[in-house]
This record gives structure tokens, C-alpha cells and sequence, in this order.
């Protein structure tokens, strides 16, 4: 080989002779990830992986390198690339419910357990999910492909990965993922226009009665007949409702510390780096840029939109019903964006009563909007998994 010919292959081994358009929008989209994690600080222990995963597989000439299978010639075994092996944990479906043992060791559900309405609250944030399945019908997608989409607007990302897993929707899964993710990022632009809309100053400036304290043998007792409950109502909630109530078991039962501990910590930290750049890299650009992601990322807005106005919608049903008792604003935290869309709920009941404090009240139909989205998964995975 002369120096002309080594020249030739150093060119063509290049990204840029092996780039294509498509490359440079998703390297354009990945820094706008990275920076709204980053710069804006929405979300950033999953958008900066996602962001990063995919940065890392829309370099040209990458995605062949990070995930090639392994392969056997005359009984040598060539190892596979770096995220063939990673991304075995979404397609085997084992990173989502980590996540949710994870999520279950860092919640406490004692407001949920003071105040049982918010199991209402957190229903009608569904509202979202089957709302959208229609709308994704209406659209052309297919039954499984507009379960895997609505299941955006259980504002839940590991959830929805799950879901889009379980019904082998694996080429939509980008789009759901990001889709997901970003909007509920975006919860504290989204929501409150629509909380104003829908409710009045007076509503809005309700200060609602301090929560009776909650023992410690209910907090015990509680996730074990919701995992009873649920997996003899719907089984195929248990992967992910199992061990929501699981991880919260160790966290309250006070005999496993450390298990507990290791679950909220250091595992869920290394999920979340494994899941997140996972995500990302199956985000290339040859196939997430297509007409169906737009559909996705349109229909995920309006299932994070209709989840918002069921809630408040419920929540102002309540103020009714108890007569000026209950804030209609604790109804928009009933999507399960766990605790951000109970911060939004205090921040904007602060706006009208700086001295209202919302926030507790808010964090019982949150924690109901994740079971809610456990529950509502399960539905679309009995009516629609093969």
C-alpha cells in the first residue's frame, strides 16, 4: 500500500466522508438537550445522558463502531461494541422497573396515605394517556404504536420506555423517549398557563388544613396491598408497580438500611447513566427524523396537556364538593412527574398567597399520578401486548 492509498483510507474512515445530514440535525438536537440540562438546569440527570447518547452515536462512522454485534470467524469470537451490550438492558426490559425500585426507596408516601382523595387526583391525570390513544388511532398508528405513544402523557420516562419496549415498538422509542423526557422538563413552562386558565384567583389562593401525621405501621402495611391489590386487578402492572411498592418497603420497614440505601444511591445512579445514554444512541438520525416522531412529539404535548386539565378539572370538582376545602391546583401534580409537578403546584398557589404551602398536599396526587401510570401501563400492555 503506498502513501497515496493510506491517505485514501484515512479520509474514508473519517466522519466526514461518511456523514449524512441527518448526522448534523441530531448533532444539533443533542446540544440542545445538553444545554436545557445543563445551562437551564430542566432535568439534568437524564437529559445530559440522553443528550450525551446521542452525540455519541450521530458521529459519523460511530454507530457501527458502538454497536456492532460480536461476531464468529474460524471460531474467533469478536467482541460487540460498547452500547450493544448496554442497551441489552432496555431491550430486555430490565432497566425501567431498576429505575422504579429506585424512585420507590427515595419516595415517601405518607401524603398519599393522610389523604386518600389524591388516589382521585392522580386517576384523572391519566386522562392524558387514553386520550391520545385515540388521537394516535386518528393518526394511523397502529393499536400497539399509539398505547406505546399515549403512555407520554403518564409523564413518566421509564415508564414509557417500558411500555414501548413490552409492545416491541423498538423503532418509535427515540421519539417516546425524548418526547417524554423533554416535556417533562418542560413542566414548569406547560403547566402553569393551563392551571390559570382553569382556575380562579380565589381557587388558586385556597390554604388547605395540615395533613394528619401518618404512622410508621401504615407506611409499612401500604405498599404491601397495593402490590396485592393491583397485581390480582392487573398483573401486568407488577414489573414496574412491584418495584415502585418494593423500594419503598425497604425504605420504610427500617430493617434494611442499606438496602434501601444502595436503591435510592448508587444503584439508581448507575441505571440512570446506563439508561439515559441507551436512549440517546437509539436516537440516529437516519430514522429518528421522520414524519412519526413529529406525530409523536405533537400527540406527547397534548397527553401532557389533557393529564394537566383532567387533574385540575378534579381537583375543581373537589373544591366543590368540599366546599372551598381542597386548592384545585394539587390536581395538575396528579401526572407523575415526581416532585416537580408538586413544585409547580406550590409555586404557582405562592403567586396568589405567598404564605400557602401546597407542597405537601401537591406530593399525594404526584406519588398517585405514578401508580396511576404503573396502573394505566398495565391496561396497554393487557389490552394491547401479544
Amino acid at each position: 500500500m503506498n502513501f497515496v492509498d493510506m491517505l485514501k483510507n484515512l479520509w474514508e474512515s473519517t466522519g466526514f466522508y461518511q456523514s449524512e445530514w441527518q448526522n448534523y440535525v441530531m448533532l444539533v438536537i443533542a446540544c440542545v438537550l445538553l444545554f436545557v440540562g445543563i445551562g437551564l438546569k430542566k432535568e439534568p440527570l437524564l437529559l445530559v445522558p440522553i443528550g450525551f447518547g446521542m452525540l455519541f452515536v450521530n458521529i459519523p462512522g460511530a454507530y457501527e463502531i458502538l454497536m456492532k454485534a460480536p461476531s464468529t470467524v474460524d471460531g474467533v469470537t469478536s467482541p460487540g461494541g460498547l452500547l450493544y451490550y448496554m442497551e441489552k438492558g432496555v431491550e430486555w426490559v430490565i432497566f425501567p422497573p431498576l429505575v422504579f425500585l429506585g424512585i420507590g426507596a427515595m419516595t415517601d408516601f405518607g401524603p398519599l396515605i393522610a389523604s386518600p382523595k389524591s388516589f382521585i387526583l392522580g386517576a384523572a391525570a391519566q386522562l392524558g394517556i387514553f386520550i391520545t390513544l385515540f388521537g394516535a388511532i386518528l393518526l394511523g398508528f397502529d393499536g400497539a404504536a399509539a398505547a406505546a405513544t399515549a403512555i407520554i402523557g403518564g409523564a413518566d420516562g421509564p415508564t414509557s420506555i417500558y411500555v414501548t419496549t413490552m409492545l416491541k415498538q423498538f423503532d418509535l422509542l427515540p421519539a417516546i423517549t425524548v418526547a417524554a423526557y423533554s416535556y417533562m422538563a418542560l413542566i414548569p413552562i406547560i403547566q402553569p398557563p393551563i392551571m390559570k386558565l382553569l382556575t380562579t384567583k380565589k381557587e388558586r389562593a385556597v390554604k388547605m388544613e395540615q395533613l394528619r401525621p401518618v404512622s410508621k405501621r401504615e407506611k409499612i402495611v401500604f405498599p404491601i396491598v397495593v402490590t396485592l391489590i393491583c397485581g390480582l386487578i392487573i398483573p401486568d402492572s407488577l414489573p414496574l408497580l412491584g418495584m415502585l411498592m418494593f423500594g419503598n418497603l425497604l425504605k420504610e420497614c427500617m430493617v434494611t438500611d442499606r438496602l434501601s440505601n444502595t436503591a435510592s444511591n448508587g444503584l439508581m445512579n448507575v441505571i440512570t447513566i446506563f439508561l439515559g445514554v441507551c436512549v440517546g444512541a437509539k436516537a440516529l438520525g437516519t430514522t429518528f427524523l421522520s414524519v412519526d416522531t413529529l406525530k409523536i412529539v405533537a400527540l406527547g404535548l397534548v397527553a401532557f396537556m389533557m393529564g394537566t386539565i383532567g387533574g385540575l378539572l378534579m381537583g375543581k370538582l373537589m373544591y366543590v364538593v368540599s366546599h372551598g376545602k381542597v386548592n384545585p391546583l394539587i390536581g395538575s401534580a396528579g401526572v407523575s412527574a415526581v416532585p416537580m409537578a408538586a413544585r409547580v403546584s406550590q409555586t404557582v398557589a405562592q403567586k396568589e398567597n405567598p404564605n400557602n404551602y401546597l407542597l405537601m398536599h401537591a406530593m399525594g396526587p404526584n406519588v398517585a399520578g405514578v401508580i396511576g401510570s404503573a396502573v394505566a401501563a398495565g391496561v396497554l400492555l393487557s389490552i394491547f401486548g401479544a
